[in-house]
């Protein structure tokens, strides 16, 4: 039967989602099994007899909520085997969670396959860090234990490690499995973090953001089983270029919600690659070893330094859109104080203004012909210090506006709530 009780949460969901309530409905569940199904008709019956397994076993009131996208028997199946369905159209993976989430009773959401590869019947590990605390809780198949022939080499030894590792360089987390598909996260949780993938990378992004958010994370290990005899996975029904393809968008969501990785610490080295240099030509040429560093040189390290400059804020930029906690938006807003920042850029302005100034006093003064070889030692260091000047100009207009951006960030993107001190240490925000 169709759920007709009124419910505010239901008011922003589409019309084309249909909620079936099964005849022996649970009352106020603490946790919410939360599955995707597509055409599972040969493994709903006993995925959801197993999660009934778990649920007694853990000592815990629950709701199983299937979002079913099938063609064939998935929902008549799973509603007569005492679980919800919630009946969406066929729009990917990530997008049938957030097509759930107004339909979610449970203070705490545990996510699977329907596939019966998770083993459901043991989902005690997962409340207990539920009740201790946690926010998000990541399963472990590397730390738990693959049946012969559950995961696929290519899977097991390439694709997820690679995954993993990259995430964990880019954020400096230590997840062992971040493409598991058996993970929990709490209610209020899934709600802050706004997921927005729509397909496989919804994996990738709920672990990216559970970092930005400050969420507080523990790994519990889990059994993962080859897949029931008759059934083919759905990388399988795909083609041999479907498992590429989930790895592709995996890393593009990687790349996309930690663009920051790829900008703050090389722009901070390409900075200070240009800057330093600059600085030891700005009153003249430097030999080194018989070569002489001067004009051409000091354009190459202007150009790298206001190109690491731009870097670097943009990763500020990215931090502070990312930041779902404000603490490293607050830290860039105290860096780039509007004052103090602004006083800043205008003596730095003023300055490179005069430097440029003198070189063009020198340019008048000899004809136009300041640029042209050999140079008297008060034409290079005119042009030295005008080199440095355009730097400063540069420097304090890119710096100026940047100000202005991230405190206009703050007002357009404001952060749902401040964080604990608790969660930041959790995090290492502090």
């Amino acid at each position: 039967m169709l759920d007709k009780r009124p419910d505010t949460q239901r008011s922003s969901v589409l019309a084309d989602c249909n909620l079936i309530v099964p005849a022996t409905d649970v009352q106020s569940p603490e946790l919410s099994i939360v599955i995707p199904a597509l055409d599972e008709e040969l493994s709903i019956g006993k995925f959801v007899e197993w999660c009934k397994e778990g649920i007694l076993a853990a000592g815990i009131g629950a709701e199983i909520l299937i979002i079913d996208s099938s063609t064939d028997r998935t929902a008549e199946i799973a509603v007569a085997h005492g679980a919800r369905v919630l009946k969406t159209p066929k729009r990917g993976l990530g997008r049938a969670y957030i097509d759930a989430i107004p339909f979610i009773r449970g203070r705490y959401v545990l996510m699977g396959d329907a596939d019966c590869t998770y083993d459901f019947r043991d989902i005690g590990a997962f409340v207990t860090q539920f009740r201790s605390g946690a926010e998000f809780i990541m399963g472990s198949r590397f730390k738990g234990s693959i049946e012969e022939g559950a995961m696929p080499p290519l899977h097991r030894y390439f694709g997820t490690p690679l995954t993993t590792f990259i995430l964990n360089v880019m954020f400096g987390t230590h997840f062992s499995d971040i493409q598991c598909g058996m993970r929990g996260i709490t209610l209020e949780a899934l709600k802050r973090i706004k997921l927005a993938s729509q397909s496989w990378e919804y994996a990738s992004e709920m672990v990216l953001k559970s970092v930005h958010f400050g969420l507080r994370s523990s790994e519990v290990p889990v059994r993962f089983l080859k897949d029931s005899e008759g059934r083919v996975s759905h990388l399988v029904r795909g083609g041999w270029t479907t498992p590429w393809k989930a790895g592709w968008i995996n890393l593009k969501a990687m790349f996309i919600f930690g663009a920051d990785f790829f900008l703050m610490l090389p722009g901070l080295i390409l900075f200070v690659c240009g800057f330093l240099p600059l600085c030891v030509l700005l009153f003249g040429p430097v030999t080194i070893h018989g070569v002489t560093l001067s004009i051409n040189s000091m354009l190459f390290f202007l150009v790298a330094a206001i190109a690491g400059l731009q870097l670097f804020l943009i990763g500020g930029f990215a931090q502070s859109l990312y930041d779902g906690v404000g603490v490293k938006r607050r830290r860039w807003l105290a860096i780039l104080s509007y004052t103090r920042t602004t006083v800043l850029c205008v003596v730095a302005l003023a300055l490179g203004l005069v430097l440029f100034g003198r070189f063009a006093v020198d340019f008048v003064a000899q004809g136009y012909l300041s640029t042209g070889y050999p140079f008297t030692g008060a034409l290079v260091a005119a042009n030295h210090e005008a080199i440095f000047g355009l730097f400063l100009i540069m420097s304090a207009i890119i710096v100026f506006v940047s100000m202005l951006l991230i405190h206009a960030i703050e007002i357009y993107v404001p952060i749902d709530r401040p964080v604990d001190a608790e969660r930041r240490n959790s995090a290492g925000l502090t």
